[in-house]
């Protein structure tokens, strides 16, 4: 048997070879530990800081979303395959809220909850990002609906008066035609200056395909977004696919309030009054105060006319017989 051998010199041209070549780095990340995994549910710890609806990046590159925030632990929702993610995995905290792309390219397309495209048209830009889930506006500061909104179906549009951003709500039984009623409703947008978002929850994919070539067939996919959440899919984006629709519909909502904002201040600035008017208001007063008069000084005859009903006053100008002559 051959004597082992070991030469203390190459092991340490080994080492300082490999010294050479290393490049320190310092990185800093909060990372915890995945103790269970059930039901597409993991329950992580070592994340104290954490936030609602923050991205987590199990070890893989699988995406988690933090929910059930408790004193030790975290209940994070895996947003993919759970089968992925496995006990002891390593979990790090992001620290970026689950937001979704918005605007006008995401016009023609088919996403799913995420904001990922399905249609096979490249990516999409993520230059102007929502997040999914945010305050809606309170009752008094929404604008009233104002303005009407034709379905294109005689029958519903002679019963019932749809306006623009009225919810409307569609029962059914199956095979009745819920979904034709809003597809058609989509369609009749057509030139209409409408954008619409159309949402899939639960359905099968190729139903969603054929309801895609429907609206493309018809020209209404240009003005057209298109959530899909499948049944195959996992149920964390069945449950997130309505607040997606909702999150892009707000960006153009809001998109709209500055252009109102813009065009109601002449009307604020004058408070109401004609130009002709506003300018005969008097100056500022010794406190700085704005004048608050808005009609303009009285015409010269209506001025002797108001002249002749203040008592105690002599005025020469009476015709002669008058009641008040001398006076």
């Amino acid at each position: 048997m051959a004597e082992l051998t070991i030469n203390p010199s190459e092991i340490t041209a080994v080492l300082k070879k490999e010294i050479e070549g290393f490049t320190p780095s310092i990185d800093r990340a909060r990372v915890g530990r995945v103790l269970e995994v059930g039901d597409g549910i993991a329950r992580v710890s070592g994340l104290p800081h954490a936030a609602v609806n923050e991205l987590l990046e199990f070890e893989g590159g699988t995406l988690g979303l933090a929910l059930n925030l408790e004193e030790d632990t975290i209940g994070a929702v895996v947003l993919g395959e759970a089968s992925e993610v496995e006990e002891g995995m390593s979990v790090t905290a992001t620290g970026s809220i689950l937001s979704i792309p918005v605007g006008d390219a995401l016009l023609g397309r088919v996403v799913n909850a995420l904001g990922e495209p399905l249609d096979g048209k490249g990516p999409i830009p993520r230059d102007t990002l929502r997040r999914l889930e945010v305050q809606a506006p309170g009752i008094t500061g929404r604008k009233p609906v104002h303005e009407p909104l034709q379905t294109g179906i005689k029958a519903i549009d002679a019963m019932t008066p749809i306006g623009r951003g009225q919810r409307e709500l569609i029962i059914g039984d199956r095979k009745t035609g819920k979904t034709t009623v809003a597809v058609d409703t989509i369609i009749n947008q057509r030139g209409q200056g409408v954008k619409c978002i159309y949402v899939a929850v639960g359905q099968k994919g190729s139903t969603v395909a054929q309801t895609v070539e429907v609206l493309r067939q018809h020209g209404a996919l240009e003005y057209t977004v298109v959530v899909s959440a499948p049944a195959s899919d996992e149920a964390v984006f069945k449950y997130l696919a309505p607040y997606a629709g909702c999150a892009i519909g707000q960006h153009w909502m809001e998109q709209r309030r500055p252009r109102a904002r813009r065009l109601r201040r002449p009307v604020e600035a004058g408070r109401g009054v004609p130009p002709a008017v506003a300018p005969a208001a008097p100056a500022a007063g010794a406190r700085g105060l704005p004048g608050r008069r808005l009609l303009p000084a009285l015409a010269p005859a209506r001025a002797g006319r108001e002249a002749e009903r203040r008592p105690g006053r002599r005025v020469a100008h009476r015709p002669a017989g008058h009641r008040d002559e001398g006076r």
